[in-house]
């Protein structure tokens, strides 16, 4: 399998060489023991797979931590939270010792874990100030195509002029939806079906189960493909109760396992006081639509492209592609938003930045018109808060990049 750079390499450096602890989070098979290996070529490798450095570093951390090197790269290590004070300790004495001897700290741990959950509750009693974490997602559609340029989403005149000396045309886009972000199915020619059947179920067992015990693995397999039906659209626990007939609270539950093990993403609608009455419920969208695709049973490239849900993977895939560009540069995702008011009028994604909201439209289309924008009018009410309202931007399938309004353009997708 060839390697694939990731654009957030560069981030990733400069945290291993400011924080004595560094976490990777992320889905299970995205590719963060890989990177771990590749950028730490000198930290010792160990993986809790591994039932020998299980067994041992449950019963005894301290003489686990004795019997290997200073520097380690610790995998799947939301196994082992018996561990996490020890690395404290380590740390704090690694803290103390460079300071006597007025030195630099070094970083002593590179950690990786699947599942966040527990993850960051023993971070946050353990190892608060000492770790940097980093989320991590799949391939995205820059480091697919080669591209180096690193900087978040933002339709900015600044960030299309510098995104323009890189742009690749984006033609195979719903190959790409089908196949996925997973490094495995994108580097090779593994079978697509094969990889998810096994991929679910692994997910389901190996990080489902340690949070939440699922007496029927189907149960929660159906839960997921009706949650992948509605990616894009507001999210609605009574619907998924009432089709899989379990409860709301069950639902609930499950919604916050795929949140906190990467598999969805929840996006939040925009809050002002001087716009309309808002929405507050969320929006959820797949982070990988070839995962997607597998549990709606969309099989091929040309049925989702001409299919009834064509428009949904479409988005999915622009938010997606958006929220990795975020993650990627070290950035927060909680300047990230929707828009809805009570006569239905929406934005499909706003970015803020500092005092400025750009608004984002998605759009399945080839020919980009200025009616796409109109309802970016209802922004004009924030300037009230001394906000103001930046470039906006149509994402859709026209491969040319061109003004379709004052302060609006049209961007392919190929620009995320």
């Amino acid at each position: 399998m060839n390697w694939i750079n990731r654009t957030i390499t560069d981030y990733l450096k400069t945290t291993i060489d400011t924080f004595p602890a560094v976490l990777i989070t992320g889905p299970r098979q995205i590719g963060k023991s890989s990177l771990l290996q590749m950028v730490a070529k000198d930290y010792e490798y160990i993986t809790f797979d591994n039932p020998i450095h299980l067994e041992q570093a449950k019963k005894d951390p301290g003489l686990f931590l004795m019997n290997h090197s200073s520097k380690l790269i610790l995998d799947e290590i939301q196994y082992i939270p018996e561990l996490f004070s020890y690395l404290k300790i380590k740390i704090d004495e690694m803290r103390f010792s460079a300071l006597q001897n007025n030195k630099s700290q070094e970083c002593l741990f590179l950690l990786s874990g699947s599942q966040a959950y527990g993850l960051m509750q023993n971070v946050s009693e353990s190892l608060a100030g000492r770790l940097a974490i980093l989320p991590l997602q799949g391939i995205s559609y820059r480091e697919r195509s080669n591209i180096s340029y690193s900087k978040p989403f933002i339709p900015t005149e600044e960030y299309l002029y510098s995104r323009n000396k890189e742009s690749v045309e984006l033609t195979d886009i719903w190959s790409i939806m089908h196949r996925g972000y997973m490094p495995k199915l994108v580097a090779s020619n593994d079978d697509w079906e094969t990889f998810y059947s096994s991929y679910v179920l692994t997910y389901i067992e190996r990080d489902v189960n340690q949070i939440s015990n699922i007496d029927d693995k189907m149960d929660f397999v159906r839960f997921m493909a009706s949650v992948a039906a509605r990616s894009g659209e507001l999210l609605n626990y009574e619907s998924i109760s009432k089709d899989l007939g379990i409860s709301s609270t069950t639902v609930k539950r499950w919604i916050q396992i795929l949140v906190t093990s990467g598999i969805i993403f929840l996006l939040y609608p925009y809050y002002n006081n001087h716009l309309k009455r808002m929405i507050k419920t969320p929006k959820v969208y797949f982070m990988d639509t070839g995962l997607m695709a597998w549990l709606t049973r969309w099989v091929t490239p040309d049925t989702i492209k001409h299919g009834a849900k064509a428009g949904q993977f479409f988005e999915t895939f622009v938010i997606s592609e958006v929220i990795k560009s975020y993650l990627n540069a070290g950035k927060s995702l909680h300047n990230l938003y929707f828009y809805r008011d009570a006569d239905q009028k929406e934005i499909d994604l706003i970015i803020e930045e500092g005092r400025t909201i750009y608004p984002v439209e998605i759009k399945m289309t080839a020919k980009p018109e200025r009616r796409l924008a109109q309802t970016f009018r209802v922004l004009e009410a924030i300037k009230a808060d001394d906000m103001q309202v930046g470039d906006g931007a149509v994402i859709n399938l026209y491969q040319g990049l061109m003004l379709i309004d004052k302060n609006v353009r049209s961007i392919p997708a190929g620009y995320l």
